[in-house]
This record gives C-alpha cells, sequence and structure tokens, in this order.
C-alpha cells in the first residue's frame, strides 16, 4: 500500500475510532472486547477501495455493529452451554481519553441491565435510543426489518425503564440509606444473622459473573450466603454506597479498582432483589471516575 492510502487510512482511524469504540462498548459491554470489534472493522476496511465509500464513517459502523452482534450471540452459547473460557482478569486501567462518554449512573445502571437484553435488543436500543440512528440504518445491522427493529428497541426500553427508572416501590430517603448502610454492614462484619434481617424472605438475586454463567438465586437462606462469599470480610472488599437511577447501589471494591457493581431494590425496609455485575473486565472502565 502507497504512503498516501496509509495517510488517510490513519486519518479514517483518528477521526473514527472513539465514536466506533463507543458504539462497540455499550453493545459489547468490555472494553476490551470493543476495542478488538473495532480493529477487526478497521482490518476489513483495509481490503476495501476507500475511494468507493461514500461515508466511511457508515461502512464501519455497520461493519463493527455486525461483528458486536456475532461476538454478543456467540457470547451468550457459551454461557448457557458453560463452557466459556476464562479470560485474564488483570485488566489495566484504561486511557481516560478512552472512557465512553455516558452519564455516570447511566453507565452504571446500564452494565447490570444490558447484560439481560437479547443481543438483537440490546443493538437496537443502543443504536436507536443512544446513537439516533434511524430504523432503517439499525435493521441494516441487525439484519432485520425496521418494524421489527422498532419492536426490538420498544422491548428494551420498557425493560431500561422498569429496571433503571424511578424505584418501583417508594422509600423514605432515610430509610432508603438505612437499608444500604444495614447491608453494607452486615458485609463488612461478616454476620451472617445480620444480613438476613435486612433481606426480604423472598428476596431474588441475579449475578453476573464475567466468564462463568450467571447465577440466579431466591430466597434469603440462598442469597445471603452467596452475598458473604462474594462481599464479606475474608474477601478484602470495601463496599461504598452509590445512587443509581433512582435505586440504592453499592460498588465493590478490592486492591483499589472496581469488583463488582449491586444494584438493589427495596421493598418495606428490605432489601427484595440484588442485580449485580461482578466482572473485572466489564467494571475496568469505571476506575477513571473512582
Amino acid at each position: 500500500m502507497s504512503s498516501a492510502p496509509d495517510d488517510r487510512l490513519a486519518d479514517v482511524w483518528s477521526a473514527h475510532r472513539r465514536y466506533l469504540v463507543d458504539l462497540a462498548f455499550r453493545m459489547v459491554g468490555s472494553l476490551s472486547e470493543a476495542e478488538d470489534a473495532v480493529q477487526e472493522a478497521f482490518i476489513r476496511l483495509l481490503d476495501t477501495e476507500l475511494d468507493e465509500l461514500e461515508d466511511v464513517r457508515g461502512w464501519l459502523v455497520v461493519v463493527t455493529g455486525r461483528i458486536c452482534l456475532d461476538h454478543m450471540g456467540s457470547a451468550r452459547v457459551r454461557h448457557a452451554a458453560g463452557t466459556e473460557v476464562p479470560p485474564d482478569v488483570t485488566t489495566a486501567t484504561p486511557d481516560p481519553s478512552d472512557v465512553v462518554t455516558l452519564d455516570d449512573s447511566i453507565r452504571m445502571a446500564m452494565a447490570v441491565v444490558l447484560e439481560r437484553l437479547t443481543p438483537p435488543e440490546r443493538a437496537a436500543f443502543v443504536l436507536h435510543d443512544v446513537f439516533q440512528f434511524s430504523f432503517d440504518d439499525v435493521a441494516s445491522i441487525v439484519g432485520r426489518s425496521a418494524a421489527a427493529c422498532r419492536q426490538l428497541a420498544s422491548r428494551a426500553r420498557r425493560r431500561m425503564q422498569e429496571e433503571t427508572g424511578p424505584a418501583r416501590f417508594a422509600v423514605e430517603a432515610a430509610e432508603e440509606r438505612e437499608v444500604v448502610e444495614r447491608f453494607i454492614a452486615a458485609c463488612a462484619g461478616g454476620n451472617i444473622e445480620d444480613l438476613l434481617a435486612v433481606l426480604d424472605p423472598d428476596v431474588a438475586g441475579h449475578a453476573e459473573l464475567g466468564f462463568l454463567p450467571h447465577v440466579d438465586v431466591e430466597g434469603r437462606d440462598n442469597v445471603a450466603p452467596r452475598v458473604l462469599a462474594l462481599f464479606g470480610p475474608q474477601t478484602g472488599t470495601t463496599l461504598v454506597s452509590v445512587p443509581i437511577n433512582g435505586e440504592p447501589g453499592i460498588l465493590a471494591f478490592r486492591s483499589n479498582r472496581p469488583f463488582a457493581l449491586m444494584v438493589l431494590r427495596t421493598k418495606r425496609g428490605l432489601v427484595d432483589h440484588i442485580g449485580s455485575v461482578a466482572d473485572p473486565r466489564q467494571l475496568a472502565y469505571l476506575s477513571p471516575l473512582t
């Protein structure tokens, strides 16, 4: 390749890389995997004549989006089968210039909720609601009709509103703070009786554990020991209260890095649902914020 095309490709990389990483990250939920997807898109661009592309950025968005969809689909299969290979979890803190630009609270909430959407729902929501692509453009990436993509985005939007909107059960601010403080104190002290006392008898827990299959547990006798196994004093974990889109939340740190994010849903002064992400790869991007 001559120097002129090399220079032009470098200009394209400089102009569009961050935007594409931002888009890919919100689709796949991992900064490293987002960067891999964008790099793969640019590798494919090497085999394409730039002069034949009317909209280079649009072409890159379509290719990156399809790579992300393929990744999400294969990752879901691996999770279901329980055969995903454990990655190297020693994750360096990303350069702040590469961190995506979502509002902090939305960024943390999406880390929990987006994991639960199907890949097409997630893609349609991110591309249309976050990046403002038309449904015709979304359809070209997702590989479905514009009408189908509209329905996918609508389902995802309802899910986001249900799980990251205002708390379903109104709780006074002072009572809410007390629930979180009791939860944190019970974990820090390793006292299972204190933890049981702050959990609703029918509490449900959902955890995303990175390379392991997700875990769903019901009933406080089952939830409490698992919470202490992850966040008890023997783990060297520090818990910090953070509000997440109208609901109480907790950030867990190990070795001064975010280890897990929990969103607590409360009812009548007790925790009745815990949604958590405990995957250093997905939470590495929080380090510059904390």
